[in-house]
């Protein structure tokens, strides 16, 4: 049960699903390391090495955490008397504690944001080409625009819908900031059909209208409702219907959709500007888009775009 539970913890230290599952497992190895401390048995090599670990300084000492959880873990550290001891620890522990969980899971949560915050400025910086100067994917505002700002979007996503408004104001207020369309149909079938449908008009050069136009659209995006939007902006329908069929429409969703797995983006909307990254739509996306296009900016431009 011990080495399960602090193998749960090591899987928790490198996975964000695994925070809430750490944290007795981090608590346990608390409670072995002192009855370790109070109570050692000469058992097994393994077992005097993971006592020694808690006593005073020794090379043992300053081995990492997680290589100390595996150490446990890796054998029979510990008699059944002592398991059962370490099992009413953490028990009254927690009853009388529970706060401390909160700010287990505070702390690890907050540190694999920072990972993640780390692999994804090396995502950019890999991926930079496709994400900001892709030639075939469709584009908003001033195409030689300073500033470079990014969204992948599905045009059945609620989300997205609430931030066109926010987005148009940052095109409208701000004239030198180019925006990257990233058609991302992730939903449904119907979302790729809208896409294709928004690429064929883009070779009518009138993809911001149709984008808006549907993205303005109630209810569910499909290729019906997409063309008969094409039609009231005045695209020519025959024209997008082969057009939505072509290999060149096939490529940059099938590109899109390839970015967006090395890039780890699983949802949408999510906005890039430079190196910094808004997923979703939160309250005050406009200003917050604008803030971040001020800030990259300020600090010196864009390095990757």
């Amino acid at each position: 049960m011990i080495n399960k539970m602090l193998a749960s913890a090591l899987e928790a230290l490198t996975s964000k699903k695994g925070v809430t599952l750490a944290i007795p497992a981090v608590l346990l190895f608390g409670a072995a390391m002192a009855i370790g401390k109070q109570a050692p048995t000469p058992a097994t090599p393994a077992a005097t090495a993971a006592v020694v670990s808690t006593a005073a300084p020794s090379p043992v000492a300053a081995t990492p955490p997680a290589e100390q959880l595996r150490t446990v873990a890796s054998g029979n550290s510990f008699s059944a008397d002592q398991k059962k001891q370490i099992e009413e620890i953490i028990k009254s522990y927690l009853i009388n504690n529970p706060e401390v969980m909160v700010e287990i899971q505070t702390a690890l949560e907050s540190k694999m944001e920072k990972i993640q915050s780390e692999k994804m400025q090396v995502a950019i910086t890999q991926n930079a080409a496709e994400l900001f100067r892709s030639v075939n994917a469709p584009t908003a505002g001033n195409p030689k625009g300073d500033i470079t700002l990014v969204e992948f979007f599905d045009y059945n996503c609620g989300y997205c819908k609430k931030a066109l408004p926010d987005l148009a104001s940052v095109v409208a207020k701000d004239k030198n900031v180019k925006v990257v369309m990233k058609e991302f149909p992730i939903l449904s079938k119907g979302s790729e059909e809208a896409s294709k449908v928004a690429l064929a008009a883009k070779m009518q050069n009138k993809y911001w209208e149709f984008h808006s136009a549907m993205m303005e659209n109630q209810g569910q995006a499909n290729e019906a409702v997409a063309l008969k939007v094409a039609e009231k902006i005045g695209l020519n329908v025959a024209k997008l219907k082969v057009d939505m069929a072509s290999a060149e429409v096939k490529k940059e969703i099938d590109d899109t959709r390839k970015l967006a797995q090395k890039m780890g983006i699983q949802g949408t909307p999510h906005f890039m500007i430079g190196d910094r990254v808004i997923p979703g739509a939160p309250e005050g996306l406009g200003e917050l888009l604008l803030q971040t296009v001020s800030e990259v900016r300020k600090s010196g431009g864009c390095k990757v775009c």
